[in-house]
């Protein structure tokens, strides 16, 4: 059973990464576990012992910092710089470019996102949006996995979306119209509301400042089904949060949780991908309209401090029935809806009621 403290007693939760003040009432309601480790590239002293351990990486460190530096100047924004960072590493190796400096490990790392996915909820008939899709390292198994039309990828890089056009060539995936489109931001305007089944960003948020991320959670509950979730990895610290050339950045579980509820959403910290071979950590988020305790519990256990969340085909009272259900009319993003096929109105979500710890409801 997870050891739950409310952030009452753990004063180390607020972090100065999220710059807009929260007031004692957000913060109260807010629940989790502790258990994160310590990991700080920027440090001086981190950075001299690696230097001393890998003296053949320093001359390569060296060279990325100057073109980073030179690309940040020319730059007029993190979108803008990551796009270019972004061209610069796809023109060496479209697979480095996402972090897999051999094809083995390209291939291993997809299949472990797909077989996580597969085992926590993803099924055919339901709709995929994976933000940060790159040259479909995963994204050519969900593609090949779930009905045709069914998976939408979105990238920031013109060039690695050309990489996951000839990745879906060379798998043969022609015939299952996947959507690859390129985006300037994550407001995700251009997407209809309550769509997706599924969302998933894997290595997205520990390339992204606080304020992408917090772009994404303002917008990401608009386009996702009732029941439905968001699974998204990140660079987890127990430390300062801190950021490296600008290209690597690392959060405390805390931050992006609070993040989460400002915005009507709940999330919770799956700690089985945590025994996977991967450095990142893993959240999932989900709507919420009656939000009372957030809580990290072990995946796949029974949560006692969360709501039903209106899944296996019940939703909540007061929720509209989800639209576009496999047997429907079903439009899709880029084409005119009709009839039942278009899409309502994004909807808002009251703050949730505060209820103290210790009060709540019995399970």
């Amino acid at each position: 059973m997870s050891i739950i403290r409310s952030m009452r007693a753990c004063p180390g939760f607020w972090s100065a990464s999220v710059h807009e003040q929260w007031s004692a009432e957000d913060r109260r309601w807010i629940c989790f576990t502790m258990g994160m480790h310590p990991k700080d590239r920027s440090r001086l002293t981190f950075q001299v012992r690696y230097a001393v351990r890998h003296p053949e990486r320093v001359v390569p460190y060296v060279r990325r910092l100057a073109r980073d530096t030179l690309l940040r100047l020319k730059s007029r924004d993190h979108v803008s710089y990551y796009r270019a960072v972004m061209r610069s590493d796809t023109a060496r190796s479209d697979e480095a470019a996402v972090g897999s400096h051999t094809h083995e490990s390209w291939l291993k790392l997809g299949q472990m996102q797909f077989d996580y996915l597969v085992s926590h909820g993803l099924k055919p008939g339901m709709r995929m949006l994976e933000i940060g899709c790159g040259n479909l390292r995963a994204g050519r198994l969900f593609v090949d996995y779930l009905d045709a039309g069914d998976y939408y990828g979105i990238d920031i890089s013109p060039d690695i979306l050309l990489a996951a056009q000839r990745t879906l060539a060379e798998a043969g995936l022609q015939d299952k119209l996947p959507y690859l489109s390129l985006v300037q931001d994550l407001k995700l305007a251009f997407l209809p509301a309550e769509y997706f089944d599924v969302v998933h960003a894997h290595s997205v948020f520990s390339h992204s400042p606080i304020e992408v991320i917090e772009e994404c959670m303002a917008h990401i509950g608009r386009v996702m089904r009732p029941d439905g979730f968001f699974d998204f990895t990140f660079d987890r610290t127990e430390g300062a949060e801190h950021q490296v050339l600008h290209e690597d950045f690392y959060y405390r579980t805390e931050t992006l949780v609070a993040l989460a509820v400002r915005y009507g959403l709940t999330a919770r910290f799956m700690t089985d991908w945590e025994e996977l071979p991967h450095k990142q950590s893993k959240l999932r988020v989900t709507r919420a309209t009656e939000l009372r305790y957030i809580a990290f519990t072990e995946s796949g256990r029974d949560d006692r401090l969360r709501r039903d969340s209106g899944r296996g085909g019940r939703r909540r009272p007061g929720l509209p029935p989800a639209h576009g259900r496999p047997g429907d009319t079903r439009s899709r993003p880029g084409l005119q809806g009709r009839g039942r096929g278009q899409h309502p109105p994004a909807r808002t979500f009251p703050r949730p009621p505060v209820t103290p710890v210790g009060s709540r409801d019995p399970a």
